[in-house]
């Protein structure tokens, strides 16, 4: 069996983001700098004329609501033109958005890896979940450890899932491969365990799928006419706290990045 890979290995593993190993400190400095991107590639992909036009013929219509509220043929005429203007600057600021959700998509799904779960600590148990494509192999399942892992408990098998689930701990840090034998061939899956806060990781290993693997899973495919359908690490989910609450990064994330979003186009003067 294959020793583990050390998780310092600027190989197989980053010592932070940016720099620094603290996911607040991370979230917010991506937040400010990646809103900071988006409103000036807003401002040069973007008609900030015709913007603007929009915005105040939107105001000149609510103001005409407002101040004709007992004339109803002026009320509805307004509402109309409303409903008009909105479509139009809601085209006009739609198309600055295709520059920039596309990368952004892969950019959330690449530092998810890195933010939305926690490494495995040593010594503290974690599940290892195997998906079959039939019921009948089910129970010529196998997993194989390195000597620095130990199965704590009996397999668990769920025959309506297809499923079978072992309980494992590791001893100490390292990057390791586990091996799940079925039907006369191996697949295997990385395990990472580290007390270090910022390490990539992929809780799970897929065959086929292109677009779910694409957003879930950070390892190459499960051979396609393999047994295995799925083998899943249940590494824990991380929670950030800021401001005194307890936050998934992703909406941390949007929502400094919105509040970032306003100020900066604010000081640039630029039309949103």
């Amino acid at each position: 069996m294959a020793s583990p890979t050390s998780i310092h290995s600027p190989s197989t593993a980053v010592a932070g983001i940016l720099g620094v190993e603290s996911p607040t400190v991370v979230v917010v400095l991506l937040s400010l700098v990646i809103s900071l991107l988006m409103v000036v590639v807003f401002r040069y992909t973007s008609d900030q004329k015709a913007i603007r036009v929009a915005k105040d013929h939107l105001k000149a219509y609510l103001l005409a609501v407002r101040l004709f509220q007992d004339q109803l043929p002026v009320v509805l005429s307004s509402y109309g033109r409303i409903l008009i203007s909105t479509g139009r600057y809601l085209r006009l600021a739609f198309k600055p958005l295709l520059f920039v959700i596309l990368p952004l998509t892969l950019l959330i799904v690449q530092l998810d890896r890195y933010l939305g779960w926690t490494p495995l600590v040593p010594g503290r148990a974690f599940l290892v979940k195997v998906r079959t494509g039939n019921v009948v192999i089910l129970d010529d399942v196998s997993l194989l450890l390195p000597p620095e892992m130990a199965i704590t408990a009996p397999a668990v098998h769920v025959p309506a899932d297809n499923e079978v689930l072992w309980r494992v701990v590791a001893e100490k840090e390292g990057r390791y491969n586990i091996t799940v034998a079925a039907a006369g061939q191996d697949f295997s899956k990385e395990v990472v365990v580290s007390s270090s806060r910022l390490l990539r990781v992929s809780s799970i290993r897929l065959q086929g799928r292109f677009w779910e693997r694409m957003f879930t899973s950070g390892e190459p495919a499960i051979p396609a006419k393999g047994p295995i359908r799925a083998v899943e690490v249940k590494y824990p989910s991380r929670n950030i706290r800021f401001a005194g609450l307890e936050w998934n990064w992703i909406w941390l994330f949007f929502v400094l990045s919105l509040v970032a979003g306003f100020f900066f186009k604010t000081v640039l003067k630029i039309e949103i």
